[in-house]
């Protein structure tokens, strides 16, 4: 087929190519409520899901609430998250996350992005994780992956996070945004990789403007 002509009519192929690819695209990051959630997407950043999948039984076993979180002590922290780097500052935005949610929102996550970043540790793309993922609410996460595939695909020439994400909002219905983020992120790590894309491999090939055959 020829290439789609605007970045909005490539988005809506590159969302219909990529939900076949992958149908069942989920967070990979375990949890089981949207506080586990939450403190585990605090620990990603600049870490690998699978080695936040091995810290995180070990942290909620020990504080598996928000309040047991907000008097641990900090030293604590820092020792049971350590081997996912930055330990403590991410020991230091866990407690005063649970201290946040026990003091200013009964010990329940927000759903109100407003409200998310306003957590130590947390930014857009961790309140977007959060909204999509444990509410199923719109919420288009751009991390690293998002970002470059973005870029590469022409869907945006914006290097900011922020400035990626509400572009890409305006191609997709908001029901799309969190699958859509999730597919690009998996597309990015076994197609798409940030040094050697395998373009040949790749079902976008035809009509990314950055492919090479």
């Amino acid at each position: 087929m020829g290439k789609p002509r605007s970045a909005a009519s490539r988005a809506k192929v590159v969302a219909e190519r990529l939900a076949g690819e992958f149908p069942e695209a989920r967070c990979e990051l375990d949890h089981r409520n949207p506080f586990e959630l939450l403190a585990a997407t605090i620990l990603s950043a600049q870490c690998t899901d699978a080695r936040v999948n091995m810290v995180t039984p070990a942290l909620f076993a020990e504080f598996p609430t928000p309040d047991d979180l907000a008097n641990a002590d900090v030293s604590r922290v820092e020792q049971l998250v350590k081997s996912t780097g930055f330990y403590a500052s991410k020991a230091k935005n866990l407690i005063g996350m649970a201290r946040a949610l026990v003091e200013r929102f009964d010990g329940e996550v927000p759903r109100d992005l407003e409200d998310l970043v306003t957590l130590p540790g947390v930014g857009r793309k961790t309140g977007n994780v959060v909204r999509s993922v444990a509410f199923d609410l719109p919420g288009l996460p751009v991390d690293t992956h998002v970002g470059r595939l973005s870029r590469r695909l022409g869907l945006t020439t914006q290097e900011d996070p922020v400035k990626v994400e509400l572009e890409l909002n305006k191609f997709l219905p908001p029901e799309e945004w969190g699958r859509f983020s999730l597919r690009l992120i998996l597309h990015g790590r076994r197609t798409c990789d940030a040094r050697k894309p395998k373009c040949r491999d790749c079902v976008l090939l035809d009509i990314c403007p950055s492919g090479k055959p």
